[in-house]
């Protein structure tokens, strides 16, 4: 790129050059890490909603609710 002196590319390069598989991965199987985004951003949503609680039992018992309340609340048996 620099012979070019295209220089404003050069992050996409290395970028590109890092992560061509996983990208072409997407448009070919498509194939993404959606599944693990998204429990990566609910554990991150319980543990800020955890925050000040210092009781360990407590603490699951949040955790069991945002995982499972919804589903044992709401379901009809």
């Amino acid at each position: 790129m620099t012979a070019l002196g295209l220089n404003c590319f050069a992050t996409f390069a290395v970028t590109w050059g890092n992560w061509h598989d996983h990208i072409t991965n997407y448009f070919v199987r498509r194939e993404t890490s959606g599944f693990v985004e998204g429990l990566n951003n609910k554990i991150k949503v319980i543990k800020r909603r955890c925050y000040g609680i210092y009781n360990l039992g407590r603490q699951f018992q949040h955790i069991w609710l945002d995982v499972q309340g919804r589903r044992v609340l709401f379901t009809k048996h």
